[in-house]
């Protein structure tokens, strides 16, 4: 891989997301329908998998995207399909939708979760792809990269027999050795994978390197904290105060994790993620 681009990757692996963002426009409003969610802090109402969300309109956009915050609905400012929905809505199902065919709607809702949970995995794959210290993982991650490839391109039936936890379990173990091999440059990161910080103050922390993997970090104060090279995948960062913070080079981090949390226009990010409009 030739070129380069801002932390020292190769602009090839950070242009090749581009396929892996939304575009609702040519979805069914699929996220509005399958998923259930309960009445929290995240949704302001219940709704059944399966069911449309009364906010959906009939051209299958959101009637109050412009405000969901505002209405009681951040789960779904924040919600990111990795392009799922386009997938299964133009190729899966060739541009039918659940409301003209509704004997496949309940097909197409599960294929959806299958197919995010692939899209999911090939954001990772691609990022790690694209990190020079994991160029002797290079082969291996290039084979899960094809294969996870190969699957999003299967029939609804060949989607829904796909042992997902299988896949998932082999990617995350791929995963991880590109982690240690990243952070290898950090001997003094802590590992925190998994670890409870709800509210903890970070603030000012040097995390450089660090194992936060499926760490629970909501409202933890991380203003101002260094997170250069920390592993980030599935770290759960609602509520988490990351203005200041430094977060170029970090991996695994997608952007409904920073669409979550709060920050400004001194957080510092990876080149491929934006600061969220609801940030100051």
């Amino acid at each position: 891989m030739a070129g380069g681009a801002p932390g020292g990757r190769p602009a090839t692996a950070e242009l090749s997301v581009d396929r892996l963002r939304a575009d609702c426009a040519r979805c069914f409003g699929l996220c509005c329908v399958a998923p259930a969610f309960a009445a929290s802090a995240d949704f302001a109402i219940d709704k059944p998998a399966g069911r449309p969300c009364p906010h959906l309109n009939e051209d299958f956009r959101c009637g109050i995207h412009d405000r969901l915050r505002q209405r009681g609905f951040p789960g779904c400012a924040v919600y990111d399909c990795f392009g799922a929905g386009q997938q299964i809505a133009q190729v899966t199902f060739g541009g039918r939708d659940w409301r003209r065919d509704q004997q496949l709607a309940r097909q197409m809702f599960d294929a959806f979760a299958v197919m995010r949970t692939l899209h999911e995995l090939l954001w990772y794959l691609t990022e790690a792809l694209g990190l020079p210290a994991a160029r002797p993982l290079y082969g291996d991650l290039r084979r899960a990269l094809d294969e996870t490839e190969r699957h999003t391109r299967l029939d609804a039936d060949a989607l829904l027999a796909l042992d997902v936890a299988t896949l998932r379990r082999d990617v995350g173990g791929l995963l991880r050795r590109t982690s240690d091999r990243v952070r290898a440059g950090y001997p003094n990161g802590v590992d925190r994978s998994g670890a409870d910080l709800v509210g903890a103050n970070l603030r000012d922390a040097d995390l450089r390197g660090a194992c936060l993997r499926g760490t629970s970090l909501i409202g933890a104060d991380l203003a101002g904290a260094d997170l250069r090279t920390a592993d980030l995948l599935g770290a759960d960062v609602r509520g988490a105060d990351l203005t200041g913070a430094d977060l170029t080079g970090s991996i695994f981090l997608t952007q409904a994790q920073v669409d979550a949390a709060r920050g400004d226009a001194t957080t510092k990010l990876p080149s491929a993620l934006t600061s969220p409009p609801h940030w100051r």
